[in-house]
């Protein structure tokens, strides 16, 4: 343990202006800040995280393209600090140092301390509610208190870990199944992990977590942030939490909230490599959700915790003529400013750190638009592309784009760069419309479900993240059981959250127990799990989906950490049963290869077996004429999907083949008697699931004679139904 530096004798040396943040070497700790315009920097160290006052303050002398830096012999790892950095107080110019306020290192590895509300946290004055004096001008005035006792404090850390013979999976991206979770909700109540685990990395990595993700047969999860957050003040006072994480603090520091372990300011590094390293093992990848289009310090009127005091004209996008003001193209107060090498240096830093320290696989960007604004408009070929681009280490994981924000011209669904791909939003819509009969839907939605070569025509099909729900919005049970979003429980007067939703609620808004109306809606889930899974692309399914789980129609869930978010682990009959369908669907895309096919279908016919790779069909077993397109009525088709003609070779050369598969769809209220197609002389089809018959699926690729249809059958084609045949030659 590090003694009181009160005691000790401390040596500074001039160290060095790289790497940026706290390096522990082995010998001693260099310390290195960037800030362009700040005029002194002074490091504070902490004997404690309950200390209200630093115990030493030192100057740091050396100033080296534009960073400030020094090497301290004797320090070591789990020492706490912070920093004060001194210069113009100027707002109208863009300018906020206040070395009154203590500031988190923007490459802290650790924080030890998270923040204690307080009005000290501030830059600013701010004004006493009960006085009728304006709130216009305020953030104009310094305000002089310490801000040392409530601000967060860092640790430095050693990154030594034994990783033993981990390495990248690299899970190609037409075998991946990705499975979008929240750490603490995915384990909070899970009966098997123990107590004093649940919520944390700890719980993720253990055994029962893990056994659930194979059973399930996912092969990557994607964690919501995972960066350090604050929880914010106006949530705080309300009795929520910013649960979700989106405000981040610290890009290189683990969430100290979902740490099992707190005795010492490493346990949180430890513990996530740790989980990492357990589903690694298991064959399951990581990606984890970034937040870099924005931080948690708000607009003008928001604290001053780390980069506004720092160096707020470096760090921030501002109004070009009213640099007191910040370009908010995330809704969240500010943009980081990623047109500045150090700005965009702090990224790569990070996203390099996750990957070579952390060990994880890919990242999720959230907001991604905005990272390609070249200051007002985006830029798919701008600069933070091209660093991504060229970096070795980097354009080797998997990169996933949120591809919209806020601003004008944000929505860029299919226009990111190659080696990325896309939050498939338009996949979402088309699904959610057809599914709930909305007419003039048909053409999207077999687009959709050819992998959108509308949209990455340039790229292949596992461009697109194909997603029916996701943190942000209704679950898939609520997606089906509500009209309207119920956010009431977040204490906005149910303002906040998405108004356009696409559900449909069966019938009946919310619960019911009428047996007609649920039974639809395990119906509707079924045909769109299954639409999601036998779709091209890479699907993505919201953790808690398979099991059913709900938000009681909350659909902006982001401040509720509690059993609205959590998932259920306790599941009636009905659930389970979905359950088994959902793990049904997932082993017949990984034992398929017609539904991991790396490359759009081109209309080409197979030598092997003469039909196309892909034929549309209309209820009378004809291929879909342009008319057939254009009925704004019609909401039934087939699809033929060959697995004779993929075109495709595998990892050894040799040509890709598999099963041939139609999928039978009815979106309409009414049955369709469905003409299924006859290819060649003797062959039939073997019917695998419909999802009109809530019983279990066969398991066996080989069902009962009743189970199989010569050509030219007619079929009753239930409403709203989707039924997946074999072809047995």
């Amino acid at each position: 343990m590090t003694p009181p530096l009160s005691k000790v004798d401390l040596r500074v040396y001039p160290g060095n202006s790289y790497p940026l943040g706290a390096t522990w070497d082995g010998m001693g700790v260099n310390f290195a800040l960037f800030s362009e315009y700040a005029e002194a920097v002074e490091l504070c160290l902490f004997d404690s995280a309950d200390d209200t006052v630093e115990s030493r303050r030192v100057l740091l002398l050396e100033y080296s393209d534009h960073v400030w830096h020094g090497y301290f012999p004797d320090l070591r790892p789990g020492q706490l600090y912070g920093y004060r950095v001194y210069g113009p107080w100027n707002p109208l110019e863009g300018h906020r140092f206040n070395p009154n306020k203590l500031l988190l290192d923007p490459y802290a590895k650790s924080v030890v301390r998270l923040e204690r509300w307080n009005d000290a946290l501030f830059g600013y004055q701010i004004p006493d509610p009960h006085r009728s004096s304006t709130f216009a001008d305020t953030d104009l005035l310094m305000d002089t208190r310490d801000s040392a006792p409530f601000a967060p404090l860092a640790a430095v850390v050693d990154d030594s870990f034994v990783w033993g013979d981990d390495k990248p999976l690299r899970t190609p991206w037409h075998k991946t199944i990705i499975y979008e979770a929240h750490v603490k909700g995915l384990t909070m109540r899970h009966p098997r992990v123990p107590e004093h685990l649940r919520g944390t990395y700890a719980a993720l990595g253990s055994e029962p977590v893990i056994e659930h993700l194979l059973d399930l047969g996912v092969t990557a999860v994607e964690l919501l942030p995972v960066h350090q957050h604050v929880d914010d003040h106006f949530l705080k006072t309300r009795g929520l939490s910013n649960y979700w994480g989106y405000n981040t603090l610290g890009y290189f520091a683990p969430e100290l909230r979902y740490s099992s372990q707190k005795h010492n300011p490493e346990d949180p590094v430890l513990e996530f490599k740790t989980m990492v390293r357990s589903l690694h093992a298991a064959g399951m990848e990581v990606i984890l959700d970034v937040v870099y289009n924005h931080t948690c310090e708000g607009n003008h009127l928001g604290p001053t915790l780390s980069f506004k005091g720092i160096d707020n004209r470096s760090y921030y996008k501002q109004v070009e003529e009213e640099p007191r003001f910040y370009m908010d193209y995330t809704g969240c107060g500010n943009t980081l400013n990623v047109s500045h090498p150090r700005v965009i240096q702090l990224i790569m830093d990070s996203l390099r750190y996750w990957v070579l320290e952390m060990h994880v696989d890919g990242f999720r960007f959230d907001l991604a638009a905005t990272l390609g604004r070249d200051v007002h408009y985006v830029d798919k070929l701008g600069s933070f592309f091209d660093v991504i681009h060229q970096d070795p280490v980097l354009c080797q994981t998997k990169l996933i784009a949120e591809p919209w924000d806020l601003g004008e011209g944000g929505y860029q669904v299919g226009n990111f760069p190659v080696l990325w791909t896309e939050w498939n939003g338009k996949y979402r819509d088309a699904a959610r419309s057809f599914w709930k009969g909305d007419t003039g839907t048909l053409s999207e939605m077999a687009t959709r479900i050819a992998g959108s070569s509308d949209l990455y025509s340039e790229k292949d099909p596992h461009a697109s993240i194909n997603f029916l729900t996701s943190h942000d919005g209704f679950t898939l049970h609520d997606l089906v059981s509500y009209n309207q979003k119920h956010n009431e429980a977040n204490g906005e007067g149910n303002r906040d959250g998405d108004n356009h939703n696409h559900s449909w609620n069966c019938g009946v808004e919310g619960e019911t127990d009428d047996l007609r109306i649920n039974a639809l809606r395990f119906q509707q889930k079924r045909n769109l799990m299954a639409t999601l899974l036998l779709s091209l692309g890479v699907p993505m399914i919201a953790a808690g989906d398979e099991l059913s789980r709900t938000q009681q129609g909350n659909n902006n869930a982001y401040c509720q950490d509690n059993a609205i978010s959590w998932l259920n682990w306790e599941l009636g009959e009905r659930e389970k049963n979905f359950y088994e369908f959902v793990k049904h669907l997932i082993r017949i895309r990984k034992e398929n290869p017609v539904f991991q096919r790396r490359k759009f279908f081109i209309g080409l016919t197979s030598k092997a077996y003469n039909i196309k790779d892909v034929i549309w069909y209309n209820a009378q077993g004809l291929e879909m004429s342009e008319a057939d397109w254009h009925d704004p009525q019609a909401l039934w088709m087939g699809a033929l999907l060959n697995g004779s003609a993929i075109n495709e070779l595998d990892e050894k050369g040799n040509p890709v083949v598999g099963h041939t598969f139609l999928l039978a769809l009815n979106a309409s209220h009414k049955p369709v008697a469905f003409h299924l197609p006859r290819l060649n002389r003797g062959d039939a089809w073997i019917q695998l699931f419909d999802t009109a018959v809530e019983s279990l699926p066969n398991d066996s690729m080989e069902r009962e004679d009743e189970s199989v249809y010569c050509g030219d059958a007619v079929y009753r084609l239930q409403a709203r139904s989707l039924v997946l045949f074999r072809l047995k030659r």
